[in-house]
């Protein structure tokens, strides 16, 4: 059966560095240079898709999903120690006082017997249109003919897309496979949501050899999460633990189906809690282990020395597509509030603040007047959001959030997504040099969604008739470019694309009025009839851009 990775690129990697703090920003920049964009398939036989997620590495440095999965994405499964016994659907998130962890090493095989059946292999099918063939038809006489329908050549006779269809494309089939577990004993599964995305059908495998057809209640692509149902009772089950009582250094466990082969466990330590892989998975704190996580894994569960399920296991940053030392886990309480609204409502509401935030480098917190680099630096404020009605401005340094500190800017995202949509939350900001106090009523980031998807119906909409989203500059953006005033472009789409205008280019004028709002491009823009004159500075470079928006 075949199996296919996700990649977290080399470019999350240094992002989650920076915001750990072992990167500063610059550094961030430089490293990603040289970054190349490859896809590594550790998988044997067919592959299934590719995940919709980023996928870039320095040289072949690749982070990848470790289960096998349905378009590129990844398997998790989570169990805990303690009886099998029935229990109720809900199962509640671990309120005692935390229980010292046992001396000397856990008892694994322990927790490999209880919790073992509850671990469950997660098989997924479905089909995928082909690209058609690139290369012309080759006779069935030529010498090469026989080449590549014996070697699989990609488009060519026998090959993937080589499917006799005169290159249209067509529908391939297509299957992956990853790991999963039981939360309540009448069939309720928790796994990644990449192992069961685009599926058209889910086969649940138990280890007593039975095999369940699933239905997937619901997924949050966002978190990486989905709910399962298959029709069943007196199920054994696992039971959720708390990630705030772990600790760096701690032992925990993983059950999985790494590379098909069930119930395989594998232990090792916390290396790290709270990790940010990217503005994309921002939502997630995610805990890092070097517990051997490989393809198959994703979506089992991590175990804590008390058998208690703390994590899903997600992804790895891997070289080769295989364990590497680097593994990362959805932490419990983020998934089980996923499950908790799939399961009352069918949909997963994420709270929402409105801005976009960048780490606080020593640079910035020597020109901040910060006593040391902390917080996370407001680049950008939606206009008309959450935080903007709070006040909030792009140059303030957020510090802490609902009373929580905020040491890097990774952290804001992920305390977001624990509130809810319309909760009124205080922060403390830096500003001017002094503290500030402010509170916000959260949003809905299902509505800025929707927003969105209608925003890229209508390009106009959203980036103007120019086709350009700006931001203005930061104080300490400008003293690194040499430039009092101007806008950064940060995406180009329509008419300033055909126009060869970059993101990164920073805007100075337009037809020769200097600009460093984004009211004055657009009252500019507005005036203008068929072309405008964009004066930008790219590198060292000041350059004049004809865009035509007529």
């Amino acid at each position: 059966m075949a199996q296919v990775e996700k990649m977290i690129s080399a470019k999350k990697l240094v992002w989650a560095l920076a915001a750990a703090g072992v990167l500063g920003v610059t550094g961030g920049a430089l490293a990603m240079r040289n970054v190349k964009t490859s896809a590594v398939d550790t998988s044997s036989g067919v592959q299934v898709g590719a995940d919709a997620a980023t996928g870039s590495s320095a040289a072949t440095t690749a982070a990848t999903t470790s289960a096998t999965t349905l378009n590129g994405t990844s398997d998790t499964q989570v169990a805990a120690l303690g009886t099998t016994q029935a229990a109720a659907q809900t199962i509640p998130l671990s309120t005692a006082t935390p229980t010292p962890p046992p001396a000397g090493l856990p008892d694994f095989a322990q927790i490999a017997a209880t919790q073992g059946p509850a671990v469950v292999n997660i098989s997924v099918s479905g089909t995928v249109k082909t690209r058609a063939s690139r290369m012309p038809q080759i006779d069935p006489d030529d010498p090469f003919y026989d080449f590549f329908r014996r070697f699989g050549i990609p488009n060519g006779p026998g090959g993937p897309g080589g499917n006799g269809d005169g290159g249209q494309g067509g529908n391939r089939q297509v299957r992956g496979q990853g790991s999963g577990f039981i939360v309540s004993n009448d069939g309720i599964i928790l796994t990644n949501a990449h192992v069961v995305q685009d599926a058209q059908e889910v086969v649940v495998k138990l280890t007593d050899r039975r095999e369940f057809r699933a239905k997937v209640l619901g997924s949050d692509k966002s978190t990486d999460v989905a709910v399962l149902k298959i029709e069943a009772k007196n199920l054994p089950m696992v039971r959720l633990g708390a990630t705030k009582d772990l600790r760096v250094g701690e032992w925990v466990l993983a059950i999985g189906s790494p590379f098909g082969f069930e119930n395989s466990v594998s232990a090792g330590v916390i290396s790290a809690k709270g990790r940010s892989l990217g503005p994309e998975e921002s939502r997630v704190p995610f805990l890092q282990t070097d517990v051997a996580i490989n393809p198959g894994n994703s979506g089992g569960p991590l175990f804590n020395a008390r058998g208690e399920v703390v994590g899903i296991n997600s992804q790895i940053y891997s070289a080769s597509g295989g364990y590497q030392g680097l593994s990362f886990a959805i932490p419990v309480e983020v998934a089980n509030k996923v499950r908790e609204q799939i399961q009352r409502g069918g949909q997963v509401q994420h709270a929402r603040l409105g801005v976009a935030v960048q780490e606080v480098n020593q640079g910035f917190a020597d020109s901040f007047k910060l006593d040391k680099p902390e917080g996370a630096l407001v680049s950008n404020v939606e206009e008309g959001g959450p935080a903007a009605k709070a006040g909030l401005r792009p140059g303030d340094v957020i510090l802490s959030f609902k009373g929580q500190a905020i040491v890097g800017s990774g952290d804001l995202p992920a305390l977001v997504d624990q509130s809810s949509p319309g909760d009124k939350v205080p922060m403390e900001i830096w500003r001017n040099g002094k503290r500030e106090q402010l509170s916000a009523v959260l949003g809905n980031a299902n509505d800025k969604a929707r927003k969105t998807a209608q925003d890229d119906d209508n390009p106009a909409a959203s980036q103007g008739k120019l086709g350009l989203a700006l931001r203005p500059l930061q104080p300490e953006e400008r003293r690194q470019l040499g430039v009092r005033e101007g806008l950064l472009i940060e995406q180009v789409g329509g008419p300033a694309a055909k126009a060869q205008v970059r993101p990164g280019d920073v805007l100075l004028a337009v037809n020769g009025t200097p600009v460093q709002t984004i009211d004055q491009v657009r009252q500019l823009v507005q005036g203008a009839d068929k072309s405008v004159a964009l004066l930008v500075q790219r590198g060292g470079d000041k350059i004049f851009v004809p865009v035509r928006i007529g």
